[in-house]
């Protein structure tokens, strides 16, 4: 049987080792922590949004982003040092504006493909991860900022997503809980809303019940491509200093998030994910008042660029912000008070006596679409950059992936030499997923 190594164990990871445990192939996850999504994938925003695709690669968001340098509470922060990584970033960042509007429609097309595979993996092994198909509404308080929205939801439409436009009494009356007075607004009933972490752990016993091998607390020491093809592992158990030891695999799968661009150089490819860091706080509902204040439609203020989510009847999720710091996942309490204040305006009736902050590294590429596909390397592939929209994507890329590697192996036995995919090709793999849903 054809084995198949993963690197990594968030969102990811366990949707491409499903996968490919569903392709009859033989897999083994390696992830550094104690359990699956333990990183990006433990208390993100919680939204599976269709409607939350735009890239960010335009000149409004160029434009926002120099006026919100000068803003230490601004909705997106980038520190000033400078690293030879951040910079090639950007710049690349700024060059893939070309493909805006492409890349929105191919994001919107992979997300609404993506639904009905999430959904099926957690029907058929039957477990629950507080999912809420109530829809996602967006609001926006001022004209332009209105304005813009609806030449993006045209993009929306071009990608096949449906949206119900809204006036202020309209927004209210899909959700009362929501204080405040807006221009105009969004409502997607096809969108909806989980806790990623519940989903992620949920699927991984799933996957070690039907045979999936996890090596968790493995520490990733060295990748390297074998003669004639596959890879080799190297791995120690974390914390220690052992000399560890060596696994061999006919081919591996790299879904580690921000640290793909590391394993990716040492197998000779390049992916450029930086880490874009996220914060979010998680509101427990702890008095009847509190619950009945909280929203149960999941959210997005376009001005505040701050999402939310409702887990369950006891939790509300709350997310925001991105912050360009390098690998850097400290909580910083100046960022992570303009969620709590913001909670406090828009649902003054939900207490925020106990609140549980979380940041986490969004594991974002330039043009801000997934690495999809082979490596250089025989028997090297790719699952990852994601970025804001992993928990939406995940399930979708990882369908594509395991059956380009199964592909790969039962048509010859051997793996397929390739390249990375390129943004074309992402984008008419997205074409095709939209046919096959």
């Amino acid at each position: 049987m054809t084995s198949v190594a993963v690197i990594g164990a968030g969102i990811t990871g366990v949707t491409t080792a499903y996968k490919l445990m569903s392709q009859g192939l033989d897999v083994t996850v390696f992830d550094r922590n104690a359990y699956s999504a333990m990183e990006t994938s433990f208390a993100n925003g919680g939204q599976l949004s269709a409607s939350n695709a735009e890239v960010w690669n335009s000149p409004a968001t160029f434009l926002k982003g120099i006026k919100w340098m000068l803003k230490k509470d601004a909705p997106l922060l980038v520190h000033p040092s400078p690293t030879w990584h951040k910079l090639s970033w950007m710049f690349e960042f700024v060059m893939a504006a070309r493909s805006y509007e492409e890349n929105t429609v191919a994001t919107v097309k992979m997300a609404i493909a993506a639904r009905q595979h999430l959904m099926d993996m957690a029907e058929r092994e039957g477990f629950d991860f507080d999912c809420v198909k109530r829809g996602i509404l967006h609001v926006y308080e001022t004209e332009s900022e209105f304005k813009h929205a609806l030449r993006v939801n045209d993009l929306y439409a071009k990608g096949g997503l449906h949206r119900d436009v809204l006036d202020d009494a309209g927004i209210h009356q899909i959700e009362p809980a929501l204080a405040g007075k807006f221009h105009g607004g969004f409502f997607t009933q096809s969108d909806f809303t989980g806790d990623i972490h519940k989903y992620t752990r949920g699927l991984s016993a799933a996957c070690e019940r039907k045979g999936v091998s996890f090596r968790y607390e493995s520490h990733i020491t060295q990748l390297s491509t074998r003669e004639g093809g596959g890879v080799a592992v190297f791995s120690r158990k974390a914390g220690t200093e052992d000399e560890g030891i060596r696994q061999d695999f006919d081919a591996a799968v790299i879904c580690a998030g921000v640290g793909s661009r590391r394993f990716a150089a040492m197998l000779g490819d390049r992916v450029n994910v930086y880490p874009v860091k996220g914060y979010s706080i998680t509101v427990n509902l702890e008095d009847e008042a509190s619950r009945e204040g909280a929203p149960y439609v999941s959210l997005l203020d376009d001005k505040a660029k701050i999402v939310t989510s409702r887990l369950g009847p006891n939790r509300l999720r709350i997310a925001g912000t991105a912050e360009f710091a390098g690998e850097n996942r400290d909580i910083r309490m100046a960022r992570i008070k303009p969620l709590v204040d913001w909670c406090r305006y828009r649902f003054p009736g939900v207490s925020t006596a106990s609140v549980v902050p979380w940041a986490g590294l969004r594991p974002m590429m330039p043009d801000m679409l997934p690495r999809v596909g082979r490596g250089k390397a025989k028997g090297v592939y790719y699952n990852t950059g994601h970025g804001h929209l992993g928990w939406t994507l995940s399930a979708i890329t990882a369908d594509t992936i395991a059956a380009e590697v199964a592909g790969d192996y039962k048509a010859s036995g051997t793996p397929v030499r390739g390249e990375l995919k390129s943004v074309d090709t992402v984008r008419a793999e997205a074409e095709r997923l939209t046919e096959a849903a």
